[in-house]
């Protein structure tokens, strides 16, 4: 397969790969330089960032100051394309989407939560705006909703299936029976939604898909059935450049396909962890004492949580992964090195080429 390029709306990558934001400070400018000097899109997790301590009193300060730092070493990196991840459940989204935008972003992929005000924030239209969706429902909603609000579409669709790692967009019941839900049944029902405003905008709208993205087969898998591009996050978290300790990488290597495990996050929402030590103790303790001076997230009910997912985050980044959550795709049980992101992507490059899929 001859490796195609990316478009999504006024950018251009030279490989049709864009690495995914990973939160909690997983995915910072280190990360998403190295990809994006690679051709690819690296993409800054805006959540969590900033001197913890510091947050418990200036939090969304703290946080602004922290991307906009990130942004700022990321473009010192490289003149390749920088995105910013912002999660819609964050109390401070749209302070962070205004930073991102003041810092000279000009790719804004959005998840957990439908961005449907999201075009009201960003008047520049020369910043890419691209959804993360889970559904055919969901694309048509935000893709509507755009159109008769702000006479708009999206730049591209980020579709994320049920394999992907961290918080997910689907039910319990439906991870449950992630077959039903495979990306090759999802894609094609995206691109029948995009279609209309294809056509009524006269561009195209690129669809992205997440979720599993393991190897170039299934890069080129996905490209053949009528993806513009895929998003991995999982195969990033152990390459020389990810941002986190060592100990948290270790937790991937040695991981088996039984510890990729499914929970109940106090965001409300479902979310692929690794079954660590820190959730094998949860489930004999029931619930951890929680001091909440945060108020980062808004769907987070400090009363009823078991744990504060923040704190957990932080603790496993900086390599406290006895008290830390470890997020993951289902496919993290098969890495098995630790290479730089150069190699990684130059295997993935091979492997899509090496591909007989058109």
């Amino acid at each position: 397969m001859k490796i195609p390029k990316l478009t999504i709306g006024s950018i251009t990558s030279d490989i049709p790969i864009i690495q995914g934001g990973m939160g909690v400070k997983v995915s910072l400018s280190l990360l998403s330089a190295a990809v994006a000097k690679e051709g690819g899109i690296g993409t800054i997790a805006s959540v969590g960032l900033g001197d913890i301590e510091a947050s418990k009193n200036e939090y969304e300060r703290v946080s602004r100051e922290a991307l906009e730092q990130e942004i700022q070493k990321a473009k010192s990196l490289t003149d390749g394309h920088i995105a910013v991840n912002i999660m819609g459940v964050l109390s401070n989204a749209d302070d962070l989407v205004r930073a991102a935008v003041r810092g000279g972003i000009k790719i804004i992929a959005f998840g957990a939560g439908l961005p449907l005000k999201l075009p009201a924030l960003v008047e520049d239209n020369s910043v890419n705006l691209l959804p993360i969706i889970s559904s055919g429902r969901a694309a048509e909603l935000i893709l509507r909703c755009w159109d008769r609000r702000f006479r708009r579409t999206a730049d591209g669709l980020i579709l994320e299936g049920p394999l992907a790692g961290g918080h997910l967009g689907f039910s319990f019941e439906q991870l449950s029976h992630p077959e039903k839900y495979s990306l090759n049944d999802l894609l094609p029902e995206i691109l029948d939604v995009v279609k209309p405003y294809e056509d009524k905008y006269g561009s195209k709208i690129p669809v992205i898909v997440a979720g599993g993205i393991f190897d170039g087969n299934d890069i080129a898998r996905m490209l053949s059935l009528g993806a513009s591009g895929v998003q991995m996050a999982t195969r990033f978290v152990c390459t020389d450049e990810c941002d986190v300790a060592q100990e948290f990488k270790e937790e991937y290597l040695k991981a088996r396909k039984e510890d990729i495990v499914i929970i109940k996050s106090p965001v409300g929402m479902p979310g692929r962890a690794i079954r660590n030590q820190f959730l094998k103790s949860l489930e004999n303790q029931g619930k951890l004492k929680i001091n909440c001076p945060y108020r980062c997230l808004r769907t987070c009910n400090v009363n009823e949580a078991k744990y504060c997912i923040a704190l957990a985050l932080v603790n496993a980044c900086v390599g406290d992964v006895v008290n830390g959550l470890i997020f993951s795709g289902q496919n993290a049980y098969r890495i098995n090195k630790i290479i730089t992101v150069k190699e990684l992507i130059s295997e993935l490059l091979a492997e899509i080429e090496a591909s007989d899929l058109t």
